[in-house]
């Protein structure tokens, strides 16, 4: 199949452009896809992160609100924790967070909670009874509950943490990921261009100088035209018009001579 110059052209840089093209979606659809998958990740870890906080807020308050009626022997009303709404934010970290680490760090604020809670319930036979010391009671029973649970939930936060590092490391490294495809592509298309410029040169810029050098012998010394290559394009007709038409031109020079020199030769000979 014959293929022109401007044929060649137009499917050397449509193939480049179609490589380009093909590997930008690739790269956009990469990042897009990774983006939303670790946005996702580090939008539940900070949600998650928030919901730790607020359990340690929770029960920070319900402690210190112990504390405060054993400090007021005019107080005796018992401060209420709200279990429930305490275990539906641990919940909410079961569903949210499916990390093999993190779910058993929750299970424990769950259980640490549970005894907490159930140790404070004594609080009202303490603060009625005439034999135990509130005081002792808090510090030597209570507290170590608290502490537990406290430890518990900072166990819980740091390791949820560490997962919001990873994720944000993770979509940093994918950032990344996604855009070699592109760099790959870029690379491609500047040697797929290279190639392009070595092709248009040796077969195109260097045939047209050549022709043109033998253009030049011809005008300059009457040097026959003898340049020949292959091809099968529009550069081959014009070299074969120019080979004819220089031909042509010096079988009529010759002729012209020829004739001028026959003229000469008849007015020489008609002189008396």
């Amino acid at each position: 199949m014959k293929l022109s110059i401007k044929a060649k052209l137009t499917i050397s840089l449509c193939a480049i452009a179609v490589i380009l093209l093909i590997s930008e979606f690739i790269s956009v659809l990469e990042y897009a896809k990774m983006s939303n998958y670790v946005s996702s990740l580090i939008a539940d870890d900070i949600s998650s992160l928030n919901t730790a906080h607020k359990l340690a807020d929770i029960s920070n308050k319900y402690n210190l609100d112990i504390l405060a009626v054993i400090g007021d022997d005019s107080s005796a009303e018992v401060p209420e924790f709200d279990q429930e709404y305490f275990l539906s934010h641990c919940d909410s970290l079961r569903t949210s967070l499916e990390s093999n680490v993190i779910q058993p760090l929750t299970d424990s604020v769950v259980y640490a909670c549970s005894a907490y809670v159930l140790t404070s319930l004594e609080l009202q036979n303490v603060l009625d009874s005439y034999f135990i010391d509130s005081r002792s009671w808090y510090f030597n029973r209570l507290q170590p509950s608290f502490a537990q649970l406290s430890s518990d939930i900072d166990a819980l936060e740091a390791a949820i943490y560490h997962d919001l590092e990873k994720n944000s490391r993770t979509f940093e490294s994918g950032f990344y990921r996604s855009i070699i495809p592109g760099i790959v592509a870029v690379a491609v298309g500047l040697m797929l261009v290279l190639m392009l410029l070595l092709f248009i040169l040796s077969y195109y810029v260097k045939p047209l100088g050549k022709m043109l050098d033998g253009l030049e012998g011809y005008k300059s010394y009457n040097k026959k035209y003898t340049y020949t290559f292959e091809g099968d394009d529009e550069l081959i007709e014009l070299n074969d018009g120019i080979s004819e038409v220089v031909s042509e031109n010096i079988q009529l020079r010759k002729r012209l001579k020829e004739l001028k020199s026959r003229m000469q030769d008849e007015l020489e000979g008609n002189q008396p």
